[in-house]
């Protein structure tokens, strides 16, 4: 079928469709890329999600179904119509996700024997949803799945997700509007599953937040996909305390409804902990797994002016060619990362600026430039941080309160090979 990813355009004997099924309805959530060029799937996936209610995923890999029209559209429907008639459910209950080249046809026979093929194999365990994680990969040279157990109150509740991803990575997702409009602004898709029972209202808030913590602060290569999907279904079958939005206003009195429990407030945080949890976990699997990378850098932007200016500033820094090839050769050179910083739309006072390295995770920075100036920290020191496979990268503009984190990588000789084509290869070109 050919992966957008894979130049060889084939996927040969490799899984290449998944279907992700519910015992009964769920409530269900999606985020959807915000690329102006988006694939047919994700525009019938968002029309599906318009009621909130979802029972089945189908997804296929190794073609993304984008950029192929109206008949583009047609396909997306009949996948989720084949799905539907295989597992006696309405059309309008499955979710649809494609990933893979760009610009070719779906081949529909080969869609519909993988439909069939999976209804047949469908069950709870291990096996299927490694072989559910797999399906879903192009370029991916791993699986990347998560599952987390956590209480609700007196109920036991799980997080289950699969992702997948290797380029084509800097995913800006959004909700899909009213009237399942996509707002305009390798593919990475995320599927999670809960059983806890949780209203649609508090489901969209929590995946929200949890997506802005974790697959919207990673970039890979700074592209974004056409395909770029993220969906949720729980179907309260833990049932645990009925999960409800509780508003400002009415938090005080939520407290004070039951003081020999946990209040509504407390049971929708231990969710969302839970589910942002998962969700970075998956994000950092992306990054760690992106094409050609050696190095994977948590990037933290302080003191900027304003949150815009955060985020602005680190995207500027990772999305720099001339950063991300001395990450490759392990050149702790901040002074591109000052360049890229002066060349955002940020507000920068080079005076003031403060840059600095540190092993993962350790509040121990070691500044190799500070309020405007070189300290007397030798390169060779700072270069055994940044030579490791992996670091910390930390930016201070002491200008404000605001900060943001970035999880990247750096570019190497493997990326260009691999995505550069070959005219004497024509499968090689395109998509």
């Amino acid at each position: 079928q050919g992966s957008a990813r894979e130049k060889s355009g084939r996927k040969g004997k490799k899984r290449d469709l998944a279907l992700i099924v519910s015992d009964v309805l769920a409530n269900a959530v999606g985020m959807f890329t915000t690329n102006q060029v988006c694939a047919a799937p994700v525009k019938v996936c968002a029309e599906h999600l318009k009621r909130g209610i979802a029972q089945a995923i189908v997804v296929n890999s190794g073609n993304a179904n984008a950029c192929t029209g109206k008949r583009g559209i047609r396909d997306a429907r009949a996948m989720a119509q084949l799905a539907a008639g295989r597992l006696r459910l309405s059309k309008k209950r499955i979710l649809v996700a494609s990933t893979g080249r760009i610009g070719l046809p779906l081949p529909m026979q080969n869609v519909k024997r993988g439909i069939h093929a999976c209804a047949l194999l469908l069950a709870r365990s291990t096996r299927n949803a490694r072989s559910a994680a797999e399906a879903i990969m192009t370029s991916d040279t791993r699986r990347k799945e998560i599952a987390v157990e956590f209480s609700l109150g007196d109920k036991k509740v799980r997080i289950g997700g699969v992702c997948k991803g290797a380029g084509m990575i800097q995913p800006g997702l959004a909700m899909a509007q009213r009237g399942g409009r996509i707002p305009p602004h390798a593919t990475m898709l995320c599927f999670l599953t809960t059983d806890a029972e949780i209203s649609t209202a508090v489901l969209r808030q929590c995946l929200q937040e949890a997506v802005a913590k974790s697959f919207n602060r990673i970039s890979v290569d700074g592209d974004m996909s056409t395909n770029d999907t993220v969906l949720i279904l729980a179907n309260g079958l833990a049932e645990n305390r009925f999960l409800v939005w509780v508003g400002k206003r009415n938090r005080k009195k939520a407290c004070e409804l039951d003081s020999r429990r946990p209040n509504q407030l407390e049971l929708v945080l231990t969710f969302q902990a839970a589910l942002n949890h998962v969700c970075l976990e998956l994000a950092k699997m992306i990054v760690r797994d992106g094409e050609g990378v050696s190095r994977f850098i948590t990037l933290h932007i302080h003191g900027a002016k304003s949150a815009k200016d955060a985020e602005t500033a680190a995207r500027s820094i990772a999305n720099s060619q001339l950063v991300r090839t001395s990450w490759c050769g392990g050149d702790p050179n901040w002074g591109r990362v000052l360049c890229a910083l002066g060349y955002s739309n940020a507000k920068v006072n080079e005076s003031i600026v403060d840059v600095g390295y540190a092993k993962p995770g350790s509040r121990e920075i070691i500044f190799g430039f500070r309020r405007g100036q070189p300290t007397n920290v030798s390169l060779q020191t700072l270069a055994r941080i940044s030579s490791a496979p992996e670091f910390d990268l930390h930016v201070d503009l002491n200008l404000g309160r605001h900060e943001f984190v970035l999880y990247t990588s750096d570019l190497t000789e493997d990326y260009v090979a691999f995505n550069k084509g070959d005219v004497s290869d024509p499968k090689s070109l395109g998509g």
